[in-house]
């Protein structure tokens, strides 16, 4: 009697270069494909807002691609051991297949899943497909991991070039069952009242064949231009891959070989180190969206939360013209420029002073592309609390990056043109006040040493 694989999605929403998929198909035995909307298990976080709208379109077009080519895709919603195994019973399924995962809590689940299924008889197995370089992988001439970026991308590049990407399978044979599947539409992805996503149905289209256009599109028309315009907002020079990187609907490894086949991609390419050094961080740290990478920083003195500070920063009301435009792009598109989005961080923290978690949670909810690794990361290295080998003295001044960077003021004028009339706080001795607090950080770093 047939016994199906069953291949488990997660943030790898594509059909092409998936290798869990490839070997299901390899095995010979129909295939059957699973989505598991995870937020109960310990250690998972729910998703934020943005993220939840994006999983469901990118969902539905992934459901359409296995459905053209011959398979199905069942949804359940609850905590992933229970699930799997219910699925895996439901389905008498032989074999399971997924591409690994490298938050702490992820981690644990799929441990305890392969040793689990494996005692049952269940054939598993589980793939690289998410990192160019699996984060074990790169480790210091001591052993160790890595905790600045320079030495980590050039250990990175010493290693042997990532694998090829796998091609898109034509033709699934997929099983024909009636186990239960939720509708995506019930589990509420999508906001209702207010539907507040006009500016991101505006703005972007979930799913591989849209990530595929686009990457395609960056290639050919912006990377020429990206390493003397990317620091620019307004000049479109960005490849916008982040949210497609980050739900898995292209392959690092198809961005990487692509790339490379483009004069002059180093820049671009070095960025996809930075999204490596994250995940190897996150790796070694799970504890990153919540504790300091540096834990001296435990001794920052944080000031009582002012509220109305808070509030005036996630509008885009704070009388500081850049932050101002980076605040409204990103919660109409649920996206922010690279380099706004350190200058945004920089003001929250420095000089705001207010907690980098309160930011990251923000962003969290917010950003189309947040993720377990890049979000928590790229808000410690602003703080100066992360992986990052002179944190104290960068405190980014807003009006001098909207000098150098949006001279014309083009960017400001498309998102804040009612901006800059009073900032509620004054750059120059909030900036004072930041560098003070730091000191005491110095301080009880010498005195623990």
């Amino acid at each position: 009697m047939t016994s199906p694989s069953l291949v488990w999605f997660r943030d790898d929403l594509r059909i092409t270069d998936n290798p869990a998929l490839h070997a299901a198909i390899e095995r010979g035995e129909p295939v059957v494909a699973l989505y598991v909307l995870d937020e109960q298990s310990p250690g998972m976080r729910p998703l934020g807002g943005a993220a939840r709208w994006w999983l469901h379109h990118s969902l539905a077009s992934l459901a359409e691609r296995l459905r053209e080519r011959g398979a199905q895709l069942i949804l359940r919603r609850g905590p992933a051991d229970r699930i799997l195994r219910e699925v895996v019973s439901d389905l008498g399924a032989a074999a399971v297949f997924w591409n690994r995962r490298y938050g702490g809590a992820e981690r644990a689940i799929d441990a305890h899943l392969k040793s689990s299924l494996r005692a049952d008889g269940i054939e598993v197995a589980s793939f690289a497909a998410s990192l160019l370089h699996e984060p074990w992988t790169v480790t210091t001439g001591g052993g160790t991991h890595y905790s600045v970026f320079t030495p980590f991308w050039r250990a990175c590049l010493a290693l042997p070039t990532p694998r090829m990407p796998l091609a898109e399978p034509r033709e699934i044979d997929g099983w024909r069952s009636d186990a239960a599947s939720d509708a995506l539409d019930d589990w509420d992805l999508l906001p209702a009242r207010p539907d507040w996503a006009e500016g991101l149905r505006e703005t972007w289209e979930p799913g591989e064949p849209a990530a595929r256009r686009r990457l395609r599109e960056f290639l050919e028309e912006d990377l020429p231009a990206y390493d003397r315009a990317r620091d620019e907002p307004s000049a479109g020079a960005t490849s916008l891959l982040s949210p497609r990187l980050r739900w898995g609907e292209l392959s690092p490894f198809t961005v990487w070989h692509e790339a490379t086949a483009v004069d002059g991609a180093g820049g671009f390419l070095s960025e996809l180190g930075w999204r490596e050094f994250a995940w190897h961080s996150l790796y070694h740290f799970p504890g990153l969206a919540t504790e300091n990478l540096r834990r001296e920083f435990d001794a920052f003195p944080w000031p009582r939360l002012d509220q109305a500070h808070l509030e005036s920063w996630q509008r885009g009301r704070t009388g500081v013209p850049l932050v101002d435009a980076g605040m409204r792009e990103l919660w109409r598109t649920g996206y922010m420029h690279n380099r706004v989005r350190m200058v945004t961080a920089s003001f929250l923290v420095k000089n705001l002073l207010v907690d980098w978690r309160r930011g990251e949670e923000w962003f969290w909810d917010t950003l189309v592309d947040a993720d377990g690794a890049n979000n928590p990361f790229n808000w410690q290295w602003v703080a100066g609390s992360g992986a990052d080998a002179a944190p104290y003295f960068r405190i980014f001044n807003p009006e001098l990056q909207a000098k150098k960077f949006d001279a014309q003021g083009l960017y400001v004028s498309q998102w804040a043109p009612d901006s800059g009339a009073e900032a509620i706080v004054d750059l120059r001795e909030t900036r004072n006040a930041a560098l003070d607090a730091y000191d005491v950080v110095k301080r009880a770093a010498r005195d623990s040493g």
